[in-house]
């Protein structure tokens, strides 16, 4: 009889020391909420005022070529180097910040884009264009680029230079530029300097600012 109390008040620590040991079930992490969307556009400043660029995913060695070098701080205090009323403003030059006015119009990073020619992406007013040399493969400038300041935009630009961009806004500030003086070889006698950078954007206030959906 006492062998058998003592099984049973055995039993009874084992069954006590069990419930004791139980793993409890980990709560749950509340999963994290949806990160908002977010793109990125391209700021210009200049001294007439900020233009806001979007870069076409349709291109995407312009693009990510822009988006790298604005990042850098490439831009900054680069010049307007050629400006053109009805036509067209062309910077992007690092050469334009030197004191020497002849030799804008040739400089860059060191290297060429390859061509990204759509058919639907026309020069429309306040298209963005990549400059380029006079080559066979129609290859841009690593850095240099062109805003359309046309109205009725310049269809004659069209199949032969890349279009990788747009103003969501700014295009009266653009267009102001192209009218600036300027010597016989279109540089204005003013330097018209930009400060370039990379800004995100959610999708509600592209809608909400540049009335812009992706």
């Amino acid at each position: 009889m006492k062998k058998l109390s003592y099984l049973f008040f055995g039993l009874i620590l084992f069954a006590f020391a069990c419930k004791k040991d139980e793993v409890k079930p980990i709560a749950e992490i509340p999963a994290p909420k949806d990160s908002v969307q977010t793109e990125k556009i391209i700021e210009i400043k200049t001294s007439f005022g900020t233009m806001y660029m979007w870069l076409y995913k349709e291109t995407p060695l312009h693009r990510n070529n822009f988006l790298k070098l604005a990042a850098e701080g490439y831009y900054n205090d680069v010049t307007f180097h050629r400006i053109i009323k009805d036509f067209m403003i062309q910077g992007g030059d690092p050469n334009s910040k030197d004191a020497d006015p002849s030799n804008d119009g040739t400089g860059g990073p060191g290297y060429t884009i390859p061509a990204e020619i759509i058919d639907s992406i026309k020069h429309t007013y306040g298209s963005i264009g990549a400059a380029r040399t006079n080559n066979p493969e129609k290859a841009s400038s690593g850095s240099q680029f062109y805003i359309v300041t046309n109205r009725n935009g310049t269809p004659h630009l069209d199949k032969n230079y890349t279009v990788f961009g747009k103003l969501l806004s700014g295009v009266e500030i653009a267009y102001t530029i192209s009218t600036q003086s300027k010597d016989s070889k279109d540089r204005p006698f003013t330097d018209i300097k930009m400060q370039v950078k990379v800004v995100e954007k959610t999708l509600e206030q592209l809608k909400t600012e540049f009335n812009f959906v992706p």
